[in-house]
């Protein structure tokens, strides 16, 4: 099946991006949950990262700043260097 992506940020050509292959397991990988801090995105994420934790995994939070401006470089930078995948949460 083929699927196109939107990049939420206003390109006006929007770039060709090859998908990064999922992992086939996520044992002793660590799970980044990325909160992009609108209204009860939260409250997923912490469900999440306590069934995850429940299966052994490691689980590393972050939030950004805001939800209405894409995530600054640095912490772009520090969850591509902490994690090996991450989950992104949105919620109203």
């Amino acid at each position: 099946m083929s699927r196109i992506l939107v990049d939420p940020t206003s390109e006006r050509s929007p770039g060709v991006r090859q998908r990064v292959a999922r992992p086939s397991s996520l044992d002793g990988l660590t799970v980044g949950l990325l909160d992009i801090t609108k209204a009860r995105g939260d409250v997923f994420l912490d469900r999440l990262a306590d069934l995850l934790a429940e299966r052994g995994l490691t689980v590393r939070r972050y939030a950004k700043p805001t939800f209405t401006k894409p995530a600054p470089v640095d912490l772009r930078h520090e969850i591509a260097t902490q994690c090996d995948v991450v989950i992104e949460a949105l919620a109203d």
